[in-house]
């Protein structure tokens, strides 16, 4: 935490959100992101006692809560056996006591199966499946969560899991009326400013291209994907994506298909974007909207954003979604949907093999 002393010295700014900036110097509150183990198997998420038990009427649900004073409702969109989801549970809304009394004195939380077949009424009396709410508002990628404020607008969304520090930070954004005034990147930045001067390097790894960057890919296509990782210099989350799922033999593999481009999100490294663009790293990151490091950026042959990883990923996840692009999952179906597909027709094979007569 380094970074933190010398910047916040040196670079603080006035009226930051203040858990973003007093949370800062214990790493993520102590809970280490390399501690999910994300490998597929049968969790059984359990939500807790305090979600509101709905009728899945949206807007009833929003009268309710700002009927009890308060600022509006987060819907959840999770499933039961998503390692992330089990972090949210028991971690973020479980063992932080802070941040479940936060979450409760402002918000009712409605909880979505991304799978269930029950009605839902949406905010605008539109009635739909939970699996088909879910595929409308792309949130199969699991934990989902969107904030809508007291007048049925959408405040945030978050998509996959961030740690206690983040997920606060988060929280006040909405609770405090900034997403009206600015992004959460920028608010983000105000809390816990990047440094303006060395403090250690990027991670690097054999497969990253050199510099320059130019990525234009609109008037000739590639003949690969493109996968640009935004990370920033003194980050943890980047360390742990650099000392495990990046050195899975697998993983590497899959990068290899790919044009594997590292940029760091604060600075002014010149780049032109896949859509030809002349910009610089910290310029595209913020048109993109990052606030999280590291975030995995993915683009077709074409120079069309495909995909996004911008929470924390750990092995499986990682693979998940490499897989997917390569694939072109993204053209048919959300990445949850086409994961279980996947796994299905896997499983398939495999019996189908068990069944057949031994060969010679």
């Amino acid at each position: 935490m380094i970074r933190w002393f010398l910047a916040a010295a040196l670079c603080w700014v006035a009226a930051a959100p203040y858990t973003a900036v007093a949370e800062t110097a214990a790493l993520d509150d102590g809970f280490d992101i390399a501690g999910i183990d994300d490998t597929p198997r049968r969790r059984g998420v359990e939500h807790p006692p305090w979600f509101k038990h709905s009728f899945l009427d949206l807007r009833e649900d929003l009268r309710e809560a700002l009927e009890r004073g308060k600022r509006g409702i987060i819907v959840y969109f999770g499933q039961r056996d998503c390692a992330y989801c089990e972090a949210l549970m028991q971690v973020n809304w479980g063992r932080e006591a802070d941040i479940v009394a936060y979450t409760r004195k402002h918000f009712d939380v409605i909880a979505i199966d991304i799978w269930g077949a029950r009605e839902v009424t949406d905010l605008q009396g539109r009635v739909l499946t939970e699996r088909e709410l879910a595929v409308r508002e792309r949130t199969h990628f699991t934990p989902s969560l969107i904030f809508y404020d007291g007048w049925g607008r959408e405040a945030l969304r978050l998509r996959g899991y961030y740690p206690p520090y983040k997920f606060r930070a988060a929280l006040e954004y909405v609770v405090d009326g900034f997403y009206l005034t600015e992004s959460l990147r920028d608010y983000l930045a105000r809390a816990d400013p990047p440094p303006k001067f060395d403090l250690g390097d990027l991670n690097e790894e054999p497969f990253f291209d050199a510099p320059p960057h130019a990525l234009c890919r609109r008037r000739i296509p590639a003949d690969r994907p493109l996968v640009v990782f935004f990370e920033q210099r003194e980050c943890h989350a980047c360390d742990i994506l650099h000392s495990d799922p990046l050195q899975d033999a697998r993983t590497r593999d899959l990068l290899e298909r790919f044009q594997v481009v590292q940029l760091d999100m604060w600075a002014e490294t010149p780049v032109i974007t896949p859509a030809g663009e002349r910009s610089t790293a910290r310029e595209w990151a913020e048109r993109l909207g990052l606030f999280y490091a590291p975030s995995l950026v993915f683009f077709d042959e074409r120079g069309h954003e495909v995909f996004r990883l911008d929470s924390v990923a750990r092995l499986y996840r990682l693979r998940n979604v490499l897989h997917y692009v390569l694939e072109k999952g993204y053209l048919e179906v959300p990445l949850q949907r086409w994961q279980e597909d996947r796994q299905r027709r896997a499983q398939g094979t495999k019996k189908a093999r068990g069944a057949s007569p031994a060969g010679p």
